[in-house]
């Protein structure tokens, strides 16, 4: 079935965007400039891609996002909040941010259910809601025919919908997706597609993504941007980008088709 996204969010509804990167930079040691000046504004509801070519600063720029990484100059605001000093567990308790990483984000010796019930017993206090919300998501991904199998032991599409639903327990309002879409099938791709874009608009959920896969990313996208040498070199919706000059020079080539 051909993913069909009805609706694009490319503009600020209304007031303070809800993530706002401000003239972040970023160096390792001297000489070695990963990501300079850049300014970026993100609206609730949106979902953002992030491409770029290999060592551009598209995980940097998340890792900034989450705290792991802190920056050299610039500040970080969500929700008109500069959260720039604080740490990564008040990122995620007091501005509900989660992150699906590129590799792992499970317990490979535990079971779907556990994995599950293991986030969920650090997230929720209440022991009936827990229950509750484990069930709800175990149905939502259809897991339920492997939640006794140990993550292990889960193909590629089951391990991303397994770690896609840890992320959901905190009933987060940011979600990052580190590269959700590689290595795996174009029918494991095709469903990620659209638990996507119902992520989107069942829970209101802003998502920044990064992924190689451009073509399948940049149809779930409402807008996206190139990294390239450190900076942001283009950005705007899916078409606007094909007729990008730059975005054609510095990362799809000449024969790259979006449609």
């Amino acid at each position: 079935m051909t993913i069909i996204k009805k609706f694009r969010i490319t503009k600020i509804k209304s007031g303070n965007p809800l993530i706002c990167l401000n003239k972040i930079s970023l160096s390792f040691k001297k000489n070695h400039l990963i990501l300079d000046n850049i300014s970026l504004d993100i609206s609730k509801g949106q979902i953002i891609g992030l491409l770029g070519p290999n060592g551009a600063g598209k995980s940097t720029l998340m890792n900034l996002i989450t705290g792991i990484l802190k920056p050299s100059y610039g500040n970080i605001f969500i929700d008109g909040k500069d959260i720039t000093q604080y740490p990564i567990y008040e990122r995620t308790k007091k501005f509900k941010l989660s992150m699906c990483p590129q590799l792992g984000g499970y317990f490979s010796d535990l079971s779907a259910e556990d994995n599950l019930n293991a986030v969920g017993e650090i997230l929720i206090e209440d022991p009936k809601l827990r229950k509750m919300k484990v069930e709800e998501l175990i149905f939502k991904f259809e897991l339920d025919a492997v939640r006794k199998v140990e993550a292990k032991f889960l193909s590629g599409g089951m391990k991303r919908r397994l770690v896609i639903s840890m992320s959901l327990l905190g009933e987060p309002e940011i979600l990052l997706m580190d590269e959700p879409l590689a290595a795996l099938d174009p029918q494991t791709i095709q469903m990620l597609q659209n638990i996507i874009i119902k992520l989107q608009s069942e829970y209101n959920l802003t998502i920044i993504i990064t992924d190689h896969q451009a073509r399948d990313l940049l149809v779930v996208c409402d807008k996206a941007l190139i990294l390239s040498n450190s900076k942001i070199v283009a950005e705007g919706t899916p078409n606007e980008l094909m007729k990008n000059e730059n975005a054609t020079k510095y990362y799809f080539g000449d024969n790259f088709k979006f449609k």
